[in-house]
């Protein structure tokens, strides 16, 4: 069996809702995302962060979550982070994913590994306000071939015009990252998880 890591990718926030502090918007959706990844079946879990954002790792890690720090906060430093500390040798596939999808549905990420058995690159879009990607898998080593990508505005077909066939990138499901206020509008109450970001909103000053 494949051994698989998925990485939460501590990035910029730059948005927050009305009446709420951007650092606990931001601490909220982390934890959400963080604790997601922990009920994730086969894989293992991770979390890269810049130097100056060490805080917010360390206060939404569960005990003993490997945090890498990488010099910006982009998937590709996170490849070469896993790369230098030798983790890359241990995974067969990592996924890169952002940290401002609160209720993003476990399946939606296991949605974003499956085509590794067939294709080395795996893209989810970013639905919703803005443009970019929920996340990216690929399979180790990352292929030479991989353009520098942004999580906040590359796009599948960007990376599918990089690749030597754009049959090389697979396209999942993607998912909505909250970054405006249609993107808030849309989470569903009903639904379970989300309880950090829950607790702020329902606290939130009207």
């Amino acid at each position: 069996m494949s051994r698989r890591v998925v990485v939460a990718l501590l990035g910029p926030v730059t948005w927050a809702p009305p009446g709420i502090e951007p650092a606990r918007w931001r601490t909220a959706l982390a934890e959400d995302v963080v604790d997601l990844l922990a009920t994730l079946n086969e894989v293992e879990i991770a979390v890269a962060v810049t130097a100056p954002d060490r805080w917010l790792a360390d206060a939404v890690v569960w005990p003993g979550t490997p945090v890498y720090e990488v010099p910006e906060p982009t998937p590709n430093a996170v490849f070469a982070a896993l790369a230098d500390a030798g983790s890359a040798a241990v995974y067969d596939q990592v996924a890169v994913v952002a940290a401002d999808a609160p209720d993003v549905p476990g399946l939606t990420l296991g949605k974003l590994l499956r085509p590794l058995t067939t294709r080395p690159v795996a893209v989810a879009p970013a639905e919703g306000s803005g443009t970019g990607l929920l996340g990216v898998a690929a399979r180790l080593p990352v292929p030479a071939w991989l353009p520098a990508l942004d999580l906040d505005t590359t796009g599948p077909a960007e990376v599918r015009r990089a690749a030597p066939s754009p049959g090389d990138v697979a396209v999942t499901a993607g998912w909505r990252r909250m970054r405006g206020p249609a993107d808030l509008a849309a989470l569903d109450q009903a639904v379970e998880g989300w309880e950090a970001t829950r607790a702020l909103l329902s606290g939130r000053p009207a």
